[in-house]
């Protein structure tokens, strides 16, 4: 059997935690700042767990976990 590859993207744009959650980034954090409000800007700042019903789909994603 051929190896599986990650994607590319994923490699980029998630983490895994040691327990197997995924964390991700916020979207909307990378220009046209000016028009959201400063709430919106603060409250999406850092990084969050991806929800129960996306982990799957990335697991699939990433069939060896992620570096």
């Amino acid at each position: 059997m051929p190896k599986l590859k990650t994607k590319s993207g994923v490699k980029k744009r998630f983490k895994i935690t040691a327990s197997g959650k995924i964390k991700h980034g916020v979207a909307g954090k990378r220009h046209r700042l000016i028009s959201h409000n400063a709430k919106y800007i603060r409250q999406n700042r850092g990084t969050t767990v991806l929800a129960e019903a996306d982990t799957a789909r990335v697991h699939a994603w990433a069939p060896y976990g992620l570096k």
